[in-house]
């Protein structure tokens, strides 16, 4: 359990300063040598390799390597925790190491693709085409949530909004939703560029695609539903195709799954015909040939059918929320922090995006918060209890990094090592989870996954969400707390 450790050796290694080329050649001794890196790179946190075996890795023996949190193996790709920041120093040292060549993630996945299931390989497309785009997704929720602070009646002032108490703060309010609003105007045109840049199209081919989708010549999204019910006087407009078939002039602001598999389309398009067309007229035949022909697939067939896909799926979620609230809370916040573990999490933010699309906001990015705050507060939990002065150390940076969003330092590097902290991280996480479905609180936009969530949830909801940070947050450290001194000596703070 929380193990101790001789003084001596603590104070030595808490003064020990990291020596990278060092870690890097332990690192590389304990995967089995340079011969069974086929390659490598890294995310924020984790070092992720491609091996030839990975049978030759002595688990144990790299586990105890200085600043590794953690290591396991999934969806063909071997992945080491380190940490924010220290990871790129690692990587850079393992690279000038080994002479391996820089590699984005997205090589290292299609190296180790083969080895993962149907599944997996789907959730790596997700994680491929959403990781690049996060940040502006994150800074947009952020800037919204703030644009809803100013605008939410009552929240700092009785019956009024800030910006009815001091109307100078209109132009700021009115510059803030411009920049919060362009991610997700465009959103499309942003995952057009990180989808051809996954499916081996022309990224700006991509973007292109994306910015047709949300052509200001197309009826909006956000109008659709009116204009189908033929409410104030709208109706649906269509292109007369020749008079032989007609198709729906509708955007896609907003949304997912058009986009997607659109680029997807294109990409094998423009991939056919680059294999076909000389090369003396590549440049003149195969850019207008793709868009024409994806473009009309797109407005005509994948729009219209994806379209009422997302419809039902979110249609679907909600519906199993509204009817066992207790239920869908509990198994979301049970289940996320193991899915984080094999990498799977990465499908909710289209589950996300998609719900603000249709429903105006998102159940399910509140309830990731809990499960990250559950996740640090059992990692501070781990420290306040523990004097080994390593695991202190471990325990104190990991939770600070879980309560801002990034929870793996925590989980491997902490909570799973002693596995009680983790179980009772699940507890916690459940728990604000049911609190959150009871209350059907919800997120405007996707912002950072730790204390400061609040800022993205509708402002109506903040006062309720915030009960459920409280819960998710003592829920763990209190059980945590207790089971150590239980488990690893009866009657006694762990020495």
């Amino acid at each position: 359990m929380l193990s101790t450790l001789n003084n001596n050796n603590d104070a030595e290694e808490k003064s020990m300063s990291h020596d990278y080329p060092r870690i890097a050649s332990e690192l590389l001794q304990s995967l089995g040598g340079v011969g069974n890196i086929e390659q490598a790179a890294h995310c924020v946190t984790r070092l992720r390799l491609s091996l030839k075996d990975a049978s030759q890795v002595d688990s144990a023996t790299l586990n105890q390597v200085d600043l590794v949190k953690g290591s396991f193996f999934t969806g063909g790709l071997f992945q080491v925790v380190i940490g924010p920041g220290e990871v790129e120093k690692v990587y850079a040292a393992l690279r000038e190491l080994t002479g391996l060549a820089a590699a984005t993630i997205a090589d290292v996945k299609r190296q180790g693709a083969q080895k993962g299931n149907g599944m997996q390989r789907l959730v790596r497309v997700l994680s491929d085409v959403f990781m690049p785009i996060l940040p502006a997704l994150v800074i947009a929720g952020l800037l919204m949530g703030v644009n809803n602070l100013l605008g939410a009646k009552g929240m700092f002032i009785a019956d009024q909004t800030l910006l009815d108490a001091y109307p100078n703060l209109d132009g700021v309010w009115s510059l803030i939703n411009l920049m919060a609003n362009t991610s997700f105007v465009f959103l499309p045109a942003l995952v057009g560029w990180s989808a051809a840049k996954r499916f081996g199209g022309s990224e700006i081919l991509g973007i292109v695609l994306g910015l047709m989708l949300v052509h200001p010549d197309l009826l909006n999204a956000w109008n659709y539903g009116k204009a189908v019910a033929g409410l104030d006087g709208q109706s649906l407009p269509y292109f007369d195709i020749f008079g032989w078939f007609r198709i729906e002039k509708v955007g896609y602001q907003g949304q997912i799954l058009p986009i997607l598999l659109a680029a997807f389309v294109m990409s094998v398009i423009e991939r056919w015909l680059r294999a076909r067309v000389p090369n003396a007229i590549q440049l003149l035949v195969v850019p207008i040939t793709t868009i024409v022909v994806t473009g009309v697939l797109a407005l005509a067939i994948i729009g219209p059918v994806t379209r009422h896909l997302g419809i039902l799926i979110t249609e679907g979620m909600v519906a199993l929320f509204d009817l066992a609230p207790v239920i869908g809370g509990a198994i979301f916040g049970l289940l996320y922090a193991p899915l984080v573990v094999t990498g799977m999490h990465h499908m909710f933010l289209a589950v996300d995006l998609q719900l603000i699309s249709t429903q105006g906001g998102t159940f399910i990015w509140p309830m990731i918060v809990m499960s990250n705050l559950a996740q640090g507060s059992a990692a501070l939990a781990v420290f306040y209890m523990t004097r080994n002065a390593r695991d202190k150390s471990m325990a104190s940076t990991s939770a600070i990094s879980a309560y801002f969003g990034i929870t793996e330092p925590a989980m491997f590097g902490v909570n799973l090592r002693y596995k009680f902290p983790f179980y009772c991280a699940l507890v916690g996480s459940a728990l604000g989870c049911i609190f959150l479905s009871l209350n059907k609180i919800k997120a405007s936009a996707i912002g950072v996954g730790g204390l400061p969530g609040f800022i993205s949830i509708v402002p109506d909801y903040i006062p309720m969400f915030v009960v459920g940070m409280v819960i998710a947050m003592t829920v763990p450290f209190a059980l945590t707390c207790g089971l150590s001194m239980k488990i690893v000596r009866p009657g006694y703070r762990v020495a």
